[in-house]
């Protein structure tokens, strides 16, 4: 395996398995104040699944830095460290209970815009993965759709409470797939098309969000804040106002509105377990 390849695999693994976990965060905060039983036990099914989806990303990619002498320990160190990041979209507050429906909606269904092209793949053991956490998203996204409809189909305040929401994660929406063409931040990208492990552009796969979720955000009654936004239907392309890529510059940098209290909280809990982890690895030196 040439080593710009594994490398390139242990960022995208590693990072896609902390985002996982982190990508709980947003929505383990709306666990206790779902507004009804039923609400509440999908959305605390949905922060399980994300969990599981990180654990097994992780042991994909502990497959391939354990020739480099390391675990998954190391890994999750590397995001206290800073030389492993988390996706950004999870650097963003979530405030109201709309907030939770459009995470589960739209950001979930630009993840699985994402996963399917990587599902495609030339690393086995990561398509394999990205199989079962594909399926697992689709019932994500339906619970984050069925939440946006009830509120727009619920009171003004509801309906502007959901709006208030998307204007909240439309830029976030816009970074998720990363910067444009002819970025210094693309060559990530590049390396990636060339031993393909991706077969589409970040721009690609932002016009493939657009041709799927603007019509139906709009059919809720919505409107997408962004009065630049048209499809030229000549050449089924989609013109948007850029957004201010010096954010996705700082929250590359952990200088996102939420980065410093979610990896404070994920730091906190990573240590009060820590004897939790010590014993399972003493129990499993006995028994061998």
């Amino acid at each position: 395996m040439p080593d710009d390849y594994r490398q390139y695999l242990i960022r995208l693994i590693a990072m896609h398995g902390i985002s996982e976990i982190m990508g709980a965060l947003p929505e383990k905060e709306w666990v206790p104040r779902a507004p009804t039983l039923h609400r509440k036990l999908a959305i605390l099914a949905k922060v399980q699944d994300e969990l599981g989806h990180g654990q097994l990303l992780l042991r994909v990619a502990e497959d391939l830095v354990a020739p480099l002498g390391m675990n998954r320990e190391d890994l999750l160190n590397g995001l206290f460290q800073g030389t492993i990041h988390f996706h950004n979209v999870f650097h963003m507050p979530a405030p109201t209970w709309a907030d939770a429906g459009i995470i589960g909606w739209l950001v979930d269904g630009a993840a699985i815009i994402t996963q399917g092209m990587l599902a495609q793949g030339s690393y086995a053991p990561y398509c394999r993965a990205l199989e079962r956490i594909i399926a697992e998203e689709s019932f994500h996204i339906q619970h984050g759709e069925s939440i946006c409809i009830a509120l727009a189909e619920g009171t003004r305040a509801q309906r502007q409470m959901l709006q208030e929401a998307l204007n909240r994660w439309w830029e976030p929406l816009i970074f998720f797939f990363g910067p444009p063409p002819k970025s210094e931040l693309t060559k990530h990208q590049d390396l990636g098309l060339m031993y393909r492990l991706r077969n589409k552009t970040n721009e690609e796969l932002r016009q493939r969000f657009f041709h799927k979720y603007v019509p139906r955000i709009q059919a809720l009654g919505l409107t997408i804040p962004d009065p630049n936004l048209r499809l030229d239907k000549e050449t089924n392309t989609w013109h948007y106002t850029q957004p201010d890529w010096s954010k996705f510059k700082a929250i590359l940098r952990n200088e996102g509105p939420m980065s410093r209290a979610r990896l404070t909280l994920r730091h906190s809990a990573w240590e009060q377990n820590r004897w939790v982890r010590e014993v399972l690895s003493t129990r499993a030196a006995v028994a061998v």
